[in-house]
């Protein structure tokens, strides 16, 4: 077998531009999105909320993709469908060049305009009117700052998320918490953003880039992990980006610029230590991030080199020589090349989704019944009445936007950017998606995001979940046992296609 005399460092390259601003809703708004929460108003802020803009586009003045993160947990069809619209008419974006998603927090409140009527809900409203044009300001400042930039990837493990899905043996079903019997180290990808300042000079031979050679300017970090936002929960009253806003915190302090956080495929992992009202909890979650990500960091070769064996040394031993050379004009095309796909993919309903004409009813009786409780005073039979009737009306919330027929059409996106695969679905997938992925393509770097515009097809869990009992994911699944299996082959061929 021939020795690796080259080691390329993983590259795209493309013209870039990132830019946030804050999003902070008005303590006192609507809070709730805990089915255990006592509370229904936020009481005060951990930490601020951002909406971050990221611009790309092929160097060849192509498409732009645009890509917006929100320090929200979700938006309902209505509400996604109303922020796509205006933040498309705001910017003079098409829809094929926009793709929101959420860092998934679940402390920053529950933006539902159906909640009007329930304390603080007359803030949301108002509130989700202003989130467009927010993302107008980050979109028209990312624009600005767009130029040539080099991303470089990297990537290790990270034992904060866990598996999730926890079989309870003394009541005989599953519960979603963490599962230390499958507690293994989760994939962390980092994306150093660089932009030349100067013209990159071709190194004299023996020469590392550092000697005489112009530094990159330093333009951004993103950062892709796979584990649900809920170190927070029904205990905590503060609105919070949860353990995201120390990862960045941690990031932007050492690197001094943006860092944008992209949540991976996490149907199925949490923190391992979460469901607290501790905030010093979510910091320290993040911390853990944050740090393996600088030590991602720190390890990265220079921009636009690669790693290559020189040859033979001879000192008091033979010693082999490796140097980081600057790309030639054929790295330089390869690592330029730009692709997109949109894709849609058929998933079968579940045979035993409720109908509206059932599920209305039911959400009424609970209501009746929790007010009912409520007025003779059984305190712990309401804690339970509550909880079910916020269960149902999101049931409501989840299977009323879908489309009719027998299948629900699920979008996926898939970029290929130089050395990576960039990859985007609606919903809540499980790991699988990433894992399987990461199998079938170990020599590209893939940076898998979630809840892409939306959340329809709601969570995304493997087959044999569906056989777990009580396990929360498949309980609320729209989409039949075998629905992930489908998308992620659905996905893996057209990558296989630009793999070739």
């Amino acid at each position: 077998m021939a020795r690796t005399t080259v080691v390329r460092t993983p590259s795209s390259r493309c013209e870039f531009g990132i830019a946030w601003t804050e999003i902070t809703p008005p303590v006192g708004m609507y809070h709730r999105m805990w089915g255990a929460a006592s509370h229904d108003r936020s009481t005060g802020i951990h930490r601020p909320l951002r909406t971050t803009v990221a611009v790309m586009r092929p160097l060849d003045g192509g498409p732009l993709t645009v890509l917006v993160s929100l320090d929200h947990c979700l938006l309902r069809a209505p509400e996604m469908e109303a922020l796509l619209s205006e933040t498309c008419r705001l910017t003079g974006l098409n829809r094929s060049e926009l793709l929101v998603t959420f860092s998934h927090t679940h402390s920053a409140g529950y933006l539902s305009r159906d909640r009007a009527d329930f304390p603080g809900g007359d803030l949301i409203g108002p509130y989700l009117d202003s989130l467009p044009g927010k993302i107008a300001e980050a979109f028209r400042a990312a624009q600005t700052n767009i130029r040539p930039a080099t991303l470089t990837y990297g990537s290790t493990t990270c034992e904060m998320g866990c598996q999730r899905d926890y079989l309870d043996e003394e009541r005989g079903h599953y519960v979603c918490g963490f599962n230390p019997d499958e507690a293994v180290p989760l994939p962390l990808n980092v994306i150093r953003v660089t932009c030349r300042t100067g013209t990159l000079a071709r190194l004299a031979e023996g020469e590392n880039p550092a000697d005489g050679q112009e530094c990159p300017s330093y333009v951004a970090t993103i950062v892709n992990y796979p584990c649900h936002t809920t170190t927070l929960a029904w205990e905590n009253t503060l609105v919070s980006p949860d353990y995201v806003g120390a990862l960045r915190e941690v990031v932007e302090r050492e690197t001094n610029a943006p860092c944008l956080f992209l949540l991976a495929p996490c149907g199925d992992i949490g923190p391992r230590d979460g469901y607290v009202g501790d905030t010093s909890v979510a910091d320290r979650n993040g911390r853990q991030v944050g740090f393996a990500a600088l030590s991602v960091l720190a390890g990265m070769n220079p921009a636009e080199t690669d790693q290559v064996y020189v040859g033979p040394v001879y000192s008091g031993a033979t010693l082999g020589n490796w140097r980081h050379r600057p790309w030639d004009d054929t790295r330089h095309a390869s690592t330029s090349l730009a692709k997109h796909a949109a894709l849609t993919v058929s998933l079968p309903y579940l045979a035993s989704l409720p109908k509206l004409a059932e599920a209305e009813p039911l959400h009424r009786e609970l209501i009746a019944a929790e007010q009912a409780a409520r007025a003779a005073g059984r305190l712990d039979e309401v804690a339970t009445l509550r909880a079910k009737v916020e269960r149902q009306r999101r049931l409501l919330d989840r299977i009323r936007p879908l489309p009719q027929g027998e299948t629900y059409p699920c979008p996926a996106w898939a970029w290929q950017w130089g050395d990576a695969f960039w990859i985007a679905v609606e919903g809540e997938p499980y790991h699988y998606l990433q894992s399987e992925l990461i199998r079938r393509f170990p020599h590209r770097p893939l940076i898998v995001i979630t809840l892409g515009n939306g959340t329809n097809c709601s969570y995304l869990p493997t087959r044999e979940a569906y056989s777990k009992p009580q396990l929360y994911q498949p309980e609320v699944a729209l989409v039949a046992p075998g629905s992930l299996e489908t998308l992620t082959d659905a996905i893996g061929r057209q990558l296989a296609e630009w793999d070739s």
